[in-house]
């Protein structure tokens, strides 16, 4: 997506016609923070924790009979503010994860309150990883102890560091054994250019990616019998470090 500035409505409306455009899958991904943009200083503009963007998802999910998932800033009734990567699934079953390593270089740490919580979801038989953005810079945070078979990360990844976002969701495909869905912006904001980059990564790293700089979407299977196969013929997860 091509991201409005601090417009929640744009942008539901734009996530709404590229699912209705898109019919059929079983899983719609959405960027980070995909109603807002990446807002470091959430103070009018972080959504509640009830918001109308996560009854879309919820509504979304029933009319789709899809799981929904994106990150959105959230202002929760403690006051604090979270980077809150939802995961809808029809019946109104929404889990989240917030977001664990807050990007320190532009100040999120300022005004979020990080998640300590690892979060792995099932839908469809296929046990979900999730992680945000800055999240994919540290294995150790991600390591997949035979607990999950596809990678979730959702992103405001800029321009200039767009190479480094490519060769990591290679890694961490190829090191847990597993599909990354990395799903990041295009367009701009106040401080950064966003081209994308959105790929389908497979267990041995092989990506499929969209267009850069253009919004688009990219639609892609997740096979369950090959990535079985290739874990029982080649069990590198087996002899990761228990550490």
């Amino acid at each position: 997506m091509d991201i409005a500035w601090g417009d929640p409505a744009c942008n539901v409306a734009t996530a709404d016609r590229m699912i209705r455009e898109n019919p059929g899958s079983d899983l719609y991904v959405l960027p980070e923070m995909w109603t807002t943009g990446f807002a470091t200083q959430p103070e009018g503009i972080a959504e509640s924790d009830s918001s109308e963007s996560l009854e879309w998802m919820k509504d979304t999910a029933d009319r789709t009979g899809a799981a929904i998932a994106g990150s959105i800033a959230v202002r929760c009734q403690d006051g604090s503010y979270r980077n809150r990567f939802y995961f809808v699934r029809p019946g109104g079953l929404v889990d989240f994860y917030d977001k664990h390593h807050l990007f320190t270089y532009s100040g999120e740490h300022h005004r979020y309150t990080a998640g300590e919580r690892k979060v792995i979801v099932e839908w469809k038989g296929i046990r979900f990883r999730m992680i945000v953005c800055y999240d994919l810079r540290f294995p150790g945070w991600a390591r997949n102890a035979e607990e999950y078979d596809a990678m979730l990360c959702v992103a405001s990844w800029p321009t200039p560091r767009v190479g480094a976002w490519r060769t990591l969701l290679k890694a961490r495909a190829i090191e847990n054994q597993c599909y990354v869905l990395g799903v990041n912006r295009v367009g701009t904001d106040p401080a950064c250019q966003y081209c994308g980059g959105t790929a389908f990564v497979d267990p041995y790293g092989e990506a499929t990616e969209c267009k850069d700089s253009e919004a688009s979407t990219l639609n892609a299977e997740i096979d369950m019998d090959a990535l079985a196969a290739f874990r029982e013929k080649f069990p590198v997860l087996k002899d990761r470090d228990l550490i």
